[in-house]
């Protein structure tokens, strides 16, 4: 049987090839047989030589991709149509395979059912998947995984999976999706939708594949740089003053910072919900704070939510044009003093629908008048949003673009995008205005695929205060990265920390098992690219762990500071994700897919291109505390909270243990820990200097306020001077570490630090080539010119047997002989 319509097409597409040697990109593949056991017409379309855009049934009208369709060379050969990087070919069932140029099976397709929205593919036994999001269960490689896609607090979802052979899928479906892995193969199956609609992606290596996702959905736009350096948040800061006052200390205690948030309720009560103003009388003087954090040389990030309270402006219009949402949303009730909720005093709270544009453009309209104030970022929470007691009437309702359950996983990247191009187009129409000159940086607690087109960061939700916890967010990291989204940060030293109040409420900053886990979380923080500390339950500035001269307060600050001398590397590292697809946090198998080791490792990665990271992730001085966590669906931050009260009432006997445990807790005692260095590579202890081959496992020395982390050979560290915000002191004598061993590259990039004038051109790059036979630095001439940057600077190139040399540059090249 052969559908009329796919044999014209191919009569045509032959007809091409005779005409002009080529078959362009779009054609249609025929008899499809799926398992429903009925003919289905296949529909292929090569977006580009490298990605191959499969529909059956009617398409997804896609919310992600924005790329249009190329002009592709296809040779066709019987069933099989082949591109410069791509063969697909399809059998005698209808069902593709996916092929190189060269003929190497990629991927098979095993069946599907177009009225089930389900589609089956067959993978290698020993094959390797990744990516789908952030899922908290500890792993990487989604063998194996059973899982319901539907965002949440804890686990989001982006729809991408991608293989260590190099190719990868996005599942264009925005309805919760089941992925199961198993011995039938591996199975998308969504639960609304009129066909079956995904890409294939081939690009020969993790970063290939990332690449082509971003070349479908968006690059990834330059946060401000001030954005890198260290956040201080807490659940939460209830007055103006109070806010103020932390920025103020930090710089008494001349710890650097460059960020404060201030989280919810400034608006008052839970009937004015997110009224997106300073209702509340302790914020009063909300507008003037904001000032005086600028005047502080801080930074100001504010917390705005997806629904609204009855009694707020923006509910009332929203209501009365129907773009309001009937699910159950957080706040439960209208009383937020008391716990459980008094639902016999409903909140009245609704989501809006981010799926409008008109819905987008009246909340952009009330948010303004934050911006106007002078709001640097924004903290978008509950993006997922939360959804309680779901109902199928829930599921069915009506929302702009289709149903709430066709639409539900795409909401993060709706209300996202809104943001991101409202704030975007205001700077444009009012370009003297002091906000024009201000990248748009979103920090939000859920992502789907091609959020990181938009400004957005995400963290990885309400997250337990655990050794457990912490051990996922490695992986939870590394996978969302995958997806192509590469912002991802955690609230450093986990979310709920109650079960450490031993010694009263508000204790477990002094609580040595909480202290041990804190530090060994800002280690791993220190690599994420948004350095935030944030959590309920206990205040987490740096002086409540103690004062300086002390261990557990000397650790904190050490990791500050290095995360200053690091934004340099960060900052050019930012660069390249921007303008070459790389990635800041690396599974070890993106940079060694060869060793068959690494395809697994869940605690370590690499930072960037040149520093392997392999933080401590079990306790070394105290013992692990073994808390309740589940993947919560809504947001629970007040059930959890008295749940861990409950705990720490109940647990005095232990907190008695635990004080005297910490005065018997030596913080100076070194350990050891065992960390694998992928093989390929010459390593370089950062701390020691000491060089290690590739390829083993070794044991080495640990301290407390230290994080283990390594330099691989060949690489060209930039190191900037320590400062208490960015921006206070120049970059004009940068520390240029060498790591011999091989031949190495770096780009040193730098612009205005805000704004996007870099998109047109304005900011300036010097590459470093280091010959390792010779023994040679080249650095080039400077390309490119922006306000303000520095002409004349000095590089200090220093070794690792101590050897250090100074070299005085003015934009010209220079070779230096070490």
């Amino acid at each position: 049987m052969r559908n009329v319509e796919c044999g014209m097409w191919n009569e045509e597409c032959e007809m091409r090839n005779v005409n002009y040697a080529l078959c362009i990109a779009l054609f249609a593949l025929c008899i499809g047989y799926c398992t429903a056991g009925f003919a289905q017409e296949v529909k292929v379309e090569f977006f580009t030589p490298g990605i191959v855009h499969v529909v059956k049934g009617q398409p997804t009208k896609s919310l992600v991709v924005i790329a249009q369709p190329e002009e592709v060379a296809v040779a066709r050969k019987g069933n099989s149509w082949t591109s410069s990087e791509l063969t697909v070919r399809q059998d005698a069932k209808g069902n593709l395979t996916f092929l190189t140029a060269k003929g190497k099976v990629l991927l098979r397709e095993k069946g599907c059912d177009v009225a089930e929205v389900s589609q089956t593919f067959t993978l290698d036994k020993d094959e390797a998947i990744y990516g789908l999001g952030t899922i908290q269960n500890g792993k990487m490689n989604r063998r194996g995984e059973k899982k319901r896609m539907e965002q949440s607090n804890l686990e989001d979802f982006q729809s991408v999976v991608q293989s260590i052979k190099g190719w990868g899928i996005y599942w264009e479906n925005y309805s919760p999706t089941l992925f199961e892995d198993n011995a039938n193969g591996m199975t998308f199956n969504s639960e609304a939708g009129e066909g079956i609609d995904y890409y294939f992606m081939y690009g020969g290596s993790a970063d290939g594949v990332i690449a082509q996702m971003r070349h479908l959905s968006g690059n990834v736009p330059m946060f401000p740089l001030w954005t890198y350096g260290f956040w201080q948040s807490k659940e939460r800061y209830k007055t103006a003053a109070e806010t103020e006052s932390i920025v103020d200390k930090y710089r008494e205690l001349q710890v650097p910072l460059d960020g404060i948030i201030q989280d919810w309720q400034y608006w008052g009560s839970n009937y004015l919900w997110n009224a997106m103003d300073f209702l509340a009388e302790d914020f009063a003087k909300g507008p003037q704070m904001i000032k005086n954090v600028h005047d502080k040389h801080a930074h100001f990030m504010i917390s705005i939510w997806a629904s609204f309270g009855p009694q707020t402006q923006q509910f009332r219009e929203l209501d009365e044009k129907g773009l309001l949402l009937p699910i159950e949303t957080w706040p439960q009730s209208g009383l937020s003093h008391i716990w459980p909720p008094r639902m016999d005093y409903p909140s009245g709270v609704k989501v809006y629908d981010a799926f409008s544009p008109e819905a987008r453009a009246i909340y952009w309209r009330y948010l303004k008048k934050l911006y106007d104030y002078g709001t640097d970022a924004w903290w978008m929470d509950s993006t997922d949003p939360d959804f309680f007691n779901p109902r199928e009437s829930d599921y069915g309702h009506k929302v702009y673009g289709g149903t709430w359950r066709s639409q539900r996983n795409a909401f993060p990247l709706e209300t996202v995008r809104g943001i991101y191009q409202s704030q975007r187009q205001s700077a444009d129409t009012q370009p003297l205005s002091p906000n024009s000159s201000k990248r748009v940086f979103i920090m939000t607690r859920s992502s789907f695929a091609g959020q990181q087109h938009y400004g957005s960061n995400m963290w990885s939700g309400d997250v337990a205060s655990s050794w457990d916890m912490l051990r996922k967010q490695v992986p939870a990291g590394l996978s969302f990265s995958l997806t192509g989204n590469p912002n991802f940060n955690t609230d450093i030293g986990g979310f709920f920390c109650g079960a450490y109040n031993t010694r009263g409420s508000g204790s477990a900053p002094r609580n040595p098992q909480f202290q041990e886990l804190y530090v060994r979380w800002m280690q791993y923080g220190l690599f994420c690219p948004v350095f935030r500390s944030h959590g309920a339950d206990a205040p987490r500035e740096i002086w409540q762990f103690g004062k300086k001269g002390e261990p557990v307060y000397d650790a904190i600050e050490k990791m500050i500071r290095l995360r200053y001398r690091l934004i340099p590397y960060l900052y050019s590292t930012a660069w390249q994700v921007t303008s070459a697809n790389e990635s800041y946090l690396r599974p070890l198998f993106s940079d060694f897919a060869d060793d068959r080791k690494v395809w697994n490792t869940t605690d370590e990665f690499m930072f960037g291109r040149s520093i392997l990271a392999a933080p401590i992730v079990d306790p070394q001085y105290t013992g692990e505390k073994i808390i309740k966590e589940d993947a919560m669906t809504g947001w629970d931050k007040k059930e959890e909270g008295e749940r861990s009260k409950e705990e720490g009432k109940r647990s005095k006997e232990e907190g008695e243990r635990s004080k005297e445990k910490g005065k018997m807790t030596d913080w100076s005692a070194s350990r050891t820990a065992v960390k694998y260095l992928p093989k390929g590579a010459l390593w370089y202890d950062f701390w020691t200097n000491k060089a290690y081959k590739g390829g083993q496992s070794i044991t080495i020395e640990t301290s407390f306020d230290r994080v283990p982390m390594f330099v691989r050979a060949g690489s060209i560290l930039p190191l900037g001077p320590e400062m208490q915000y960015v921006g206070e002191k120049p970059w004009d004598n940068l520390e240029m570490r060498i790591y011999p061993g091989a031949d190495g590259h770096f780009t040193l990039y730098e612009d205005e630090g805000d704004g996007y004038n870099y998109e047109k051109g304005v900011y300036t790059t010097i590459d470093f080539h280091w010959n390792n036979k010779t023994r040679t630095l080249y650095i080039s001439d400077r390309k490119g010119e922006y306000p303000g940057m520095i002409n004349n600077r000095r590089f200090t190139i220093v070794l690792p047997d101590g050897t250090t040399t100074s070299v005085d540059y003015d934009g010209k090249s220079k070779s230096v002989n070490l």
